[in-house]
């Protein structure tokens, strides 16, 4: 059975983190998966996916040319002939790929929301009015609704939708072990950045306005005054680097912020961190939070982060720099527990792979009934 995996774009962010996590353990004797994407970028995970058999195709190449986009796709669905459609989307917009699919008798459409908000920009009052516009259009042709989070859903699903036949939650699976962390990796994870000595607070995920590492360093500056051997460790790549940048010289405490950039190991970079902090200012899930837990992070998010990303333990205050300093000096330590206690929170990724082919197979049993 072929399966087309849906991303407007296709990089190194949560969502591609997600798919690489699910895909690399699905069983490839029964089920044939692409990855389309309206635009391809470089991304950590595609070598990875490609030698699991992973074909990919990209449609324009930009995400803007929306009929041109419409149109490549609706003739790859006549020529691969999928009998799922997993639509992993972020705004309403990409919903229209589900009525396209409709259209060409994909008989499995599964609609996946992995967002809560829409990034700022100029035109963003605009764009959330074609969301809303798109969400209640689109919407009724999935079969099946999917969320990371009850927000999530009810940010990408139109209300009358949600109330009649509500969502079904998937959580963002990780593979636990190898996050789980002990003495030795860690010793050697430090060693090896040169932080041997240092008390490291540490973020991973996109530099963006969402994902808010501007309010980091604020909380950095503050912290410095408690613990001068602090460092602020961000991992990821983004448009908002240069300001980070700019922003850290502007407050003296540059030397104490190391742009670590994209990397294939990021565990290694969970273990050398003493904290893990997530300011996000809106997000559909934060897999990032999941994965720290794992190491045996201590992990404060924002009020902004979804409840069910914090199954796993974590603190949640407010956005203010001086509160989260407090915090994080006093906070407490790592956890020799933290891998468990993911696993048994239901974030294991074989138990996610299971159930997303399980419904994907049930899918099709049942289209096939009809």
């Amino acid at each position: 059975m072929r399966v087309c995996c849906f991303c407007e774009s296709w990089a190194s962010g949560g969502i591609e983190s997600f798919l690489c996590n699910v895909l690399t353990r699905l069983d490839r004797e029964a089920l044939e998966v692409d990855i389309v994407a309206a635009q391809l970028e470089g991304s950590v995970f595609t070598e990875k996916l490609t030698a699991r058999g992973v074909r990919f195709y990209e449609l324009s190449g930009s995400m803007r040319d929306v009929l041109e986009n419409h149109r490549r796709f609706r003739t790859l669905l006549r020529e691969r002939r999928y009998g799922v459609l997993h639509l992993n989307a972020f705004q309403g917009l990409s919903l229209a790929y589900l009525r396209i699919a409709r259209e060409e008798g994909v008989p499995v459409r599964i609609a996946h929301s992995h967002n809560t908000a829409l990034r700022r920009s100029l035109t963003r009052p605009a764009k959330l009015a074609v969301h809303r516009w798109a969400r209640d259009r689109y919407t009724r042709d999935a079969t099946a609704l999917w969320a990371c989070s009850g927000d999530a859903a009810a940010f990408l699903y139109s209300a009358r939708e949600l109330a009649s036949r509500g969502f079904r939650f998937i959580p963002n699976g990780i593979d636990v072990a190898r996050f789980r962390s002990g003495p030795g990796v860690r010793r050697t994870a430090r060693q090896e950045l040169g932080l041997d000595e240092k008390f490291v607070i540490g973020h991973v995920g996109r530099l963006c306005f969402q994902k808010n590492q501007s309010f980091l360093l604020d909380v950095l500056a503050e912290l410095l005054e408690r613990r001068p051997e602090s460092v602020l460790l961000l991992a990821g790549e983004g448009e908002d680097r240069p300001m980070l940048e700019r922003k850290a010289r502007e407050l003296g405490i540059a030397d104490s912020v190391l742009f670590y950039g994209v990397s294939e190991h990021i565990e290694q970079l969970y273990w050398s961190m003493d904290v893990f902090v997530f300011p996000s200012l809106f997000e559909g899930f934060g897999i990032a939070v999941i994965e720290a837990r794992a190491a045996g992070l201590p992990v404060i998010c924002s009020e902004h982060v979804p409840r069910e990303a914090c199954a796993a333990g974590c603190t949640t205050l407010p956005l203010d720099a001086g509160v989260w300093a407090e915090n994080i000096a006093k906070g407490p330590g790592r956890s020799s527990k933290g891998a468990e206690t993911v696993a048994e929170a239901g974030f294991d990724i074989r138990t996610v792979a299971g159930m997303i082919a399980d419904s994907y197979l049930e899918g099709i049993r049942r289209s096939r009934q009809m």
